[in-house]
């Protein structure tokens, strides 16, 4: 991809497209920012109360660490640094107008990566897939939606910004996601507590 690119003039193109910054300087992209901490806080929370091990365990363990890199991202807005490297090397190579074909194969690709990465989350914890399968559903809906955006198709982009009933799109389907994952965590910890209580009597 980076063939006959000069790295020095793409990270000049790159810094004249993008710079960080606060992404959602809003009420929901705020609100946003804090499900995104109030997951890594809940998965934290099941680490240390749940009685888990090996697959169930790292599992969790990678969630919490993505919930806090995705809260960062959702206002440093990283995947725009993403979007415009894709642009600058798009331009140096010659086929930015025919960029859309590039975009939309990619999406394909994206889509396609992310439904093998949920069938393989699901395989992988099959065996405690009761007690996690709404985290790996809600992880790959958050994954999958921010792997989108950082391609920056246009048409994907006017679908999200549409409003739902005053509500714009993007922030549904990004905290649909955290809900199944903080839903999945609650009742975790709550069937954690409840085991305890019965066993302490």
């Amino acid at each position: 991809m980076f063939e006959g690119v000069d790295m020095a003039g793409l990270l000049a193109c790159v810094s004249r497209r993008w710079s960080p910054a606060i992404g959602d300087p809003n009420l929901a992209g705020w609100l946003t920012v804090l499900d995104y901490g109030l997951c890594a806080v809940l998965a934290g929370a099941v680490l240390r109360q749940a009685a888990q091990e090996g697959r169930e365990r790292r599992f969790w363990l990678l969630l919490c660490g993505l919930m806090l890199f995705f809260a960062v991202n959702k206002q440093l807005d990283l995947q725009s640094a993403l979007t415009a490297a894709g642009r600058c090397v798009a331009q140096a190579q010659g086929w930015y107008e025919d960029r859309r074909g590039f975009q939309r194969h990619f999406i394909e690709a994206l889509l396609a990566a992310t439904a093998l990465c949920f069938a393989l989350g699901l395989y992988l914890m099959r065996k405690n897939l009761r007690r996690n399968g709404l985290a790996i559903l809600g992880l790959t809906i958050v994954a999958g939606f921010v792997a989108t955006r950082a391609v920056g198709f246009h048409h994907f982009d006017a679908l999200i910004n549409k409003r739902f009933f005053d509500v714009r799109v993007n922030f549904i389907f990004e905290n649909t996601g955290l809900i199944l994952i903080a839903v999945n965590s609650l009742t975790l910890m709550a069937t954690t507590r409840g085991s305890a209580a019965r066993s302490g009597h």
